[in-house]
């Protein structure tokens, strides 16, 4: 059976090494493509070149998100002093990631990636390498298995600890008939007090032309379609958590180190959130 997970490719898995279908554009691959990258193929460029038409700024949006995962591992680790992450939808190896930026301020920080995507994974093992203090592992999972996920994270991470747990841009691949709402809680449910979410999720509140953009690409049969919510959808994420400051703005505006950064054209909502006791 194809495997149309968040993070899936679609694709089927044979004798214990994946198989990756090329001829289905998967979300992890289109967003490499619009970071400049070359871990696509020819269906993820087409779906991305017709998402293009629509809101001619995708690729200008894909890096700003980028820029606000730094800057809120940077707040998570620098500022809020965890030392562990879980980041959940981990895509494609590009520019800095987690465990760099983590690993840079805090160099024994724990940083375990999941995410199901075949190409991810090896991609991951073959590229992602941390510090001698630090520990990386990586998860073959899927955001609808919550359970799976905290299971084998809890073999490298400490659960009596706070963590960060990172859901960047995945969200937004979860239809409402998996309750991705019951699924954030799950998540947070069983990190402790003093954890940290945080969450980028595309929305059509900023530039409403990114409908088309969905659209565009929802039609070109992309695994693990796009699902676009609102501030308000957006911010019920958070529920029962303490907001940091300035809340879930246009991910840009989320305490930008430039003024590049914040004129940067993001149609995402993007906010962090801390468990209180």
């Amino acid at each position: 059976m194809a495997d149309t997970s968040p993070g899936g490719t679609g694709s089927k898995r044979r004798g214990g090494i994946p198989g990756i279908n090329t001829s289905v554009p998967h979300p992890a691959r289109v967003y490499d493509y619009y970071l400049g990258g070359k871990d696509n193929f020819e269906a993820d460029r087409v779906a991305a070149e017709a998402g293009l038409k629509a809101f001619p700024r995708t690729a200008e949006s894909a890096r700003a998100a980028r820029a606000f995962l730094r800057r809120v591992v940077r707040f998570i680790a620098a500022d809020a002093g965890i030392r562990q992450f879980l980041d959940i939808g981990t895509g494609l190896p590009s520019g800095e990631n987690v465990h760099q930026v983590a690993q840079s301020l805090i160099p024994d920080a724990r940083i375990v990636y999941a995410d199901n995507d075949p190409i991810v994974l090896l991609h991951a093992q073959a590229l992602l390498t941390g510090t001698p203090e630090g520990v990386i592992a990586y998860l073959d999972a899927d955001l609808r298995d919550p359970e799976k996920i905290l299971s084998d994270a809890a073999k490298t991470l400490d659960f009596s600890q706070p963590i960060g747990l990172l859901l960047l841009g995945i969200l937004h691949n979860v239809g409402d008939k998996y309750d991705p709402y019951g699924i954030v809680r799950r998540l947070v449910q069983a990190i402790p007090a003093g954890s940290y979410l945080a969450i980028c999720h595309l929305t059509a509140d900023i530039y409403p032309e990114l409908a088309d953009w969905a659209n565009a690409l929802n039609e070109r049969q992309l695994d693990a379609p796009l699902v676009l919510r609102d501030h308000a959808q957006v911010t019920s994420f958070f529920e029962g958590l303490d907001l940091v400051e300035p809340g879930v703005v246009q991910l840009s505006k989320w305490r930008p180190q430039s003024e590049l950064e914040s004129a940067a054209a993001a149609a995402l909502w993007g906010g962090v959130a801390r468990k209180p006791a």
